[in-house]
């Protein structure tokens, strides 16, 4: 089965809803399947939290971060303190990133497993330098805006779980047959995640779109963060012709000195992020 095949046979499995999953990934869609209803009681919250040891462990670990504790509040204790300094949302956003990651665990191709770790690396990068750029350039929602770096990618991670089962995933496409059929996946994924609306399609439309002149959206933060990070995708598509004068529109909302600031923060954010979320 030549890579088009591949790609075929699984975009037709995601449209019929056969998604395949590891098993482990179960317990942090529960998670978000409450989380979804921003009416969720917290004792709701802390029992499905609780239920998952290492969710717990990743809560506690994550609400005492510099991300989250920037102010030298007390040290948080328990998965009730760490949910109350987080919030739902990044609770949401913390479940997702550990369903990202088990997309991961269970691949035994050496090669297929060193892009996931890669593909890891970008995502956290883009989620980090995302959050700036929301807090700091296009004023979205920087807790959104950090959800939906962590997740942009969970297409290219259910690809490579299921690499082991169609090696012709891993196969040159200097025409970019696939690209309809990931999109498709990409869809799919993110309906089985509960990806909200808004987050979805801004993440669809980074394949064909182009930033806005303000920049002010959700897509044109993660635009503009996928563009920025020197940590690049090992999925990534051959980049199209920007318009002209693009860098010099980026030039008038991040200027030189800003932008490294972002990208040091940014980058301390991720290895921060990553150390929490290492499963």
């Amino acid at each position: 089965m030549n890579k088009l095949e591949a790609f075929g046979h699984i975009a037709a499995l995601a449209i019929r809803g056969e998604l395949v999953f590891p098993t482990s990934v179960n317990a942090a869609l529960r998670v978000q399947l409450a989380l979804d209803d921003p009416d969720c009681p917290i004792d709701t919250a802390i029992s499905l939290v609780l239920a998952e040891p290492l969710l717990a462990a990743k809560t506690v670990a994550i609400s005492n971060s510099a991300m989250f504790n920037r102010a030298g509040a007390p040290v948080v204790t328990n998965v009730r303190g760490a949910i109350m300094r987080i919030g739902y949302q990044n609770l949401f956003a913390l479940a997702a990133a550990m369903v990202v990651r088990q997309f991961g665990s269970k691949i035994s191709n050496p090669e297929v497993r060193a892009k996931a770790e890669k593909l890891w690396d970008h995502t956290l990068a883009v989620a980090a330098l995302g959050r700036l750029i929301a807090r700091d350039v296009t004023g979205v929602n920087e807790d959104t805006a950090l959800f939906a770096g962590i997740v942009h990618e969970v297409g290219g991670f259910y690809l490579l779980s299921r690499a082991d089962e169609f090696p012709g995933l891993l196969e040159e496409d200097p025409e970019n047959w696939h690209s309809a059929s990931e999109e498709i996946i990409t869809r799919e994924v993110m309906r089985k995640l509960c990806i909200p609306e808004p987050v979805a399609d801004a993440i669809e439309g980074l394949r064909d779109s182009f930033m806005s002149i303000p920049p002010d959206t959700l897509l044109d933060t993660l635009l503009l963060a996928n563009h920025l990070t020197p940590v690049k995708s090992p999925l990534q598509e051959p980049q199209r012709e920007l318009p002209p004068h693009s860098d010099s529109a980026i030039d008038l909302f991040i200027d030189e000195q800003k932008l490294a600031a972002m990208l040091d923060q940014a980058k301390r954010d991720a290895a921060e992020m990553s150390a929490t979320l290492l499963v």
